[in-house]
């Protein structure tokens, strides 16, 4: 097999914790697990003064390219970390995709056919990269203690602070810490320390999942195909990656042996089939997988965390693993370093359950139904879903009946402790609870995305046209600041719009954040650290913005 990548291999360095006759050393926080999930977290918290020491019992990052779809809300995050430009370099981009029933094309969909976002839908990049990435800027950081080859082999939450042993080629040692977030995967040594098990449903069906290198003309876009004349009776998936490597997925069955048909000589007949004998191509990476939508009942235990796939799997159709968990990390570590700062009471981690674990039921309802549709398990629902794709060929209300995995798609929270129900009547726009949008802005010569702006702690958006910035607004924002001094507070003006300081202000230049916000002159947004709208007014009160501040950080 060919390898258009070669895997780093990070150095096993002897730690400073290891030091003969040294009891048990005390971190604040340690990350069991550096794979994509958790290293993000590590990441995200340095860049927030908060330092981690992060244990993995291997020396590199992943092999083969394992989740490589990207969304739109997942490349934000990242983008915060640092990564944005080099996977903007590398990744290919892509927001259309086909679908394909038997020898014809259904239908086409575009998920992203509007402009003024910095991001597409989706960029297709292989998972090693990102975490190679991710431990470069790890160790830019200076607060990342990166341990390879540190295998934890017990976990103690009954003692005051959690208590790992650790095997390393050096021989045990043992660390406490005030908490510790388990990002170590599916097979998580950490839950199954702690005895804790999964429910859910593991579907009788198998995957077989190859990358292959070819050059071929196919273009950047998801192609999904059920019952296809080279595969029939089954589903197909075909995606673009860098480096002329083609992500290929074909349903096997239930009946079919994992280890067989991972063998060179059960593959490439698979692939001549669905490429042709005259396309030249090699197999890069394979594997064989069985859905399974499963999660924790809890996602917190004391102060141990379950992030990314120790806390949840899905089925892969849809991209909601690698996605929802870097949302978790997203969702614990602002609230994490908030208490350590002594910023807010520890019961703030509680949100972490009241958040997440909607959000994980939403993607296993979605991948379960995705399942459910391109596995049909009963004649009924066989007639079911052909019936549907029929229609789809001529008929567009049927095409969104039609599952062939519901892309992954960011969180709103609704039902949140954290959140502030908006007062009185607003008009349309972004909800509390949603990630918020992005638009493009500018100020005299410099251009931005709103986003970009919102990075680090809890913003405000004051929108203003100019008759909203009289005194009595410049009254409420001086008292805010005085009793928020964290909260940092963008004006953002109307196009055209002469306000007292305007040279300060951002220009709404294209009209996309007053459109995608519903705002109003005077409007007001409070925006989480994780970039999800916390409150919305129809005018800018510090009183009603303050207590808003409070429940967000669990003071009231």
């Amino acid at each position: 097999m060919p390898k258009t990548y070669k895997n780093p291999r990070y150095p096993y360095r002897r730690s400073a914790d290891q030091g003969a006759g040294a009891g048990a050393a005390h971190h604040p926080v340690v990350i069991v697990g550096a794979g994509l999930v958790g290293l993000a977290a590590a990441v995200d918290l340095a860049q927030q003064g908060i330092a981690t020491v992060v244990l993995d019992d291997d020396d590199t990052v992943s092999f083969g390219s394992r989740a490589i779809c990207f969304a739109k809300r997942s490349l934000e995050i990242l983008d915060r970390l640092g990564l944005g430009a080099q996977i903007q370099t590398k990744g290919v981009t892509w927001n259309k995709g086909k679908v394909f029933w038997r020898h014809s094309l259904i239908y086409d969909f575009d998920l992203l056919p509007e402009g003024g976002h910095r991001w597409p839908a989706f960029i297709n990049l292989q998972q090693y990269y990102a975490e190679e990435w991710l431990v470069e800027r790890a160790m830019a950081t200076g607060l990342v203690d990166l341990r390879w080859k540190n295998r934890v082999v017990a976990v103690d939450q009954d003692a005051a602070d959690p208590a790992l042993e650790i095997d390393t080629p050096d021989g045990p040692y043992n660390l406490t810490c005030d908490y510790l977030l388990a990002a170590d995967g599916a097979r998580s040594t950490v839950r199954r320390a702690l005895g804790l098990d999964f429910t859910g449903q593991v579907f009788r069906d198998r995957f077989l999942i190859c990358d292959v290198v070819m050059k071929a003309d196919f273009p950047s876009e998801r192609w999904f195909w059920f019952d296809p004349p080279f595969h029939p009776g089954q589903s197909a998936l075909l995606h673009r990656q860098p480096d002329n490597v083609w992500r290929i997925d074909l349903q096997l069955g239930w009946d079919a042996d994992p280890e067989e048909e991972k063998r060179p000589e059960r593959v490439i007949p698979r692939l001549k089939a669905m490429l042709g004998d005259d396309v030249d191509f090699e197999i890069d990476w394979v594997s064989v997988y069985t859905f399974q939508c499963r999660r924790l009942e809890r996602f917190r235990h004391g102060r141990i965390f379950f992030i990314g796939d120790s806390a949840h799997q899905v089925s892969p159709f849809g991209a909601r693993g690698g996605n929802g968990g870097l949302q978790d990390g997203d969702n614990l570590c602002w609230k994490l370093a908030a208490v350590l700062k002594g910023e807010a009471p520890e019961r703030l981690l509680d949100s972490y359950d009241a958040e997440r674990i909607p959000a994980a039921d939403e993607n296993i309802l979605n991948s379960t139904r995705s399942t459910d549709f391109i596995t049909p398990k009963t004649a009924i629902s066989q007639l079911f879903r052909d019936a549907t794709l029929e229609l789809a060929a001529e008929h567009p209300f049927a095409r969104p009946l039609v599952n062939s995995g519901r892309l992954s798609r960011p969180a709103i929270l609704e039902g949140s402790p954290l959140l502030t129900a908006s007062e009185g009547r607003q008009p349309p726009g972004l909800p509390v609870g949603a990630p918020c949008a992005d638009a493009p802005l500018i100020r005299g010569n410099e251009k931005a995305w709103l986003l970009q702006l919102l990075a680090g702690g809890f913003v405000g958006l004051h929108y203003q046209d100019g008759d909203d910035a009289a005194a009595g607004s410049s009254s409420e924002s001086d008292r805010l600041a005085e009793a928020w001094p964290q909260l940092r507070v963008l004006a953002i003006r109307a196009p055209g719009a002469a306000v007292a300081g305007s040279e300060a202000a951002w220009v709404d230049s294209e009209g996309l954040f007053a459109e995608r916000y519903g705002a109003r002159p005077g409007a007001f947004y409070l925006v989480r650290p994780d970039q999800h709208l916390a409150g919305r007014w129809s005018a800018l009160r510090a009183d009603s913005v303050g207590k808003a501040m409070a429940k967000s950080l669990s003071l009231a």
